[in-house]
């Protein structure tokens, strides 16, 4: 080494990633999943690009020091992942019925009749507002996906396909739309542009309106151990503690908060404009804030515990699949969703191990899965092929697919769930 030449730079496994929190600006120093390479969990694998390289990302969340907010980087561009989607929302039963029951509740809390008008940002393939439409209420949609926009027009749902934001907000304003209801179901997290986001409900949102989000309850995430669920095309991860604070900057208030079992444990936020003295604060909002508190929401310690749990489960996953090949046993999944993309891709998965998987979408069918490159058939294969174990990726499911699937026990089959401890029933 010459006088000029300087020694590498050490490797260390907690270097700091250069990264700043979405929200505050604040560099991001503390892991809390390093889940490795990935590529986008939505992608579809056709037949022909079988073989053909694929681009990876690492899959890495960090938590911020002053607001909590649990982020990865946005490494894949929003527009790569939803301007053709791979999800359609109509494919879940259980999912159907729980937006039925949310537009019921809407209409009879808030009053919402012809003159109110409903906004719903990623509106999917229209699977919610078709409940306001046959109700007689104005609604549109704002879907990013034009292949998930069009199923949505086609069922009769007005569909304005962008990426919301502050900016799209103010442009639907100049064209006459406000919102008396904005409803947004699992699309805070899927938006990398946090802070413009939220400013974008705060412009579309009428005086007098209300605002609903959806989103995974990091509290329920990390105590149900659902690392599955952290994934390229989510960006953040919000307890109830972070969202007030998020919402609050830009002049929303979080005036009642409920606690869902969706998606392994959900809060639906219920925002207002800060300067609206109608609607008082539920008891709700204090008792979630309190138990968060003492959950540990603003203590490094709970975030450094979790990546040991994650580890202990995808070791345990693996040795329960590596013991049953060496019995001569088969195993599929079911669900070519997202979250099992992430299970499979972050234990090492593939078909010797999983043989294949089926899912209900026949827009997956017959393709292959991201990085594991497993074969997605439709459900009716399990039966041809009588696998003795079926593995439910979609674990926040379990019991409609095991209803769905109970012919599996006909002939010995078992079903296995991988989150949050492997348990085989």
């Amino acid at each position: 080494m010459t006088a000029t030449e300087s020694a590498p730079a050490a490797l260390s496994l907690d270097s700091d990633p250069g990264l700043d929190c979405r929200h505050c600006g604040t560099p991001l120093a503390q892991s809390v999943a390093d889940l490795g390479m990935h590529p986008p969990c939505q992608s579809i694998v056709s037949p022909e690009r079988r073989w053909a390289p694929e681009a990876v990302f690492p899959l890495h969340a960090f938590v911020c020091s002053p607001c909590r907010l649990v982020q990865i980087d946005a490494v894949v561009p929003p527009e790569d992942i939803f301007t053709e989607y791979a999800y359609f929302s109509s494919f879940s039963t259980s999912w159907l019925e729980h937006a039925k029951r949310y537009a019921e509740s809407m209409i009879s809390r808030f009053g919402l009749d012809g003159s109110s008008t409903v906004v719903e940002l990623a509106s999917n393939d229209g699977y919610l507002l078709r409940n306001f439409v046959e109700a007689g209420i104005p609604c549109l949609g704002v879907e990013p996906a034009a292949n998930v926009a069009e199923a949505a027009v086609a069922s009769g749902v007005p569909t304005r396909v962008a990426f919301f934001g502050e900016d799209e907000a103010r442009a639907m304003r100049s064209e006459g739309i406000g919102a008396d209801l904005i409803a947004g179901n699992n699309v805070l997290a899927h938006t990398p542009h946090l802070n413009s986001f939220v400013a974008g409900i705060k412009a579309l949102l009428n005086p007098g309106g209300v605002a609903t989000l959806e989103f995974p309850h990091l509290v329920r995430l990390m105590e149900g151990n659902q690392f599955d669920t952290i994934y390229h095309e989510h960006f953040s991860y919000f307890s109830f503690t972070t969202a007030e604070r998020v919402f609050a900057a830009h002049g929303l208030t979080l005036f009642d908060v409920d606690e869902l079992p969706t998606h392994g444990g959900s809060l639906r936020i219920y925002a207002r404009h800060a300067d609206d003295d109608s609607t008082p604060l539920a008891p709700s909002v204090a008792r979630l804030r309190a138990q968060e508190a003492e959950w540990g929401v603003d203590e490094d310690a709970t975030y450094a515990a979790f990546a040991d749990r994650v580890t202990r489960t995808k070791h345990a996953l693996l040795s329960f699949l590596l013991k049953a090949a060496g019995e001569g046993k088969t195993v599929a999944g079911y669900g070519a969703a997202g979250k099992g993309n992430t299970l499979l891709n972050a234990c090492g998965i593939k078909p010797d191990l999983v043989q294949f998987v089926v899912d209900r979408n026949p827009y997956k069918q017959d393709t292959y899965l991201p990085g594991s490159r497993i074969p997605v058939f439709a459900p009716e294969a399990i039966f041809e092929r009588k696998p003795d174990y079926v593995l439910i990726l979609p674990w926040n499911l379990q019991t409609e697919i095991a209803e769905q699937m109970s012919a599996v026990r006909e002939w010995g089959g078992q079903f296995v769930v991988p989150i949050p401890e492997v348990e085989v029933f």
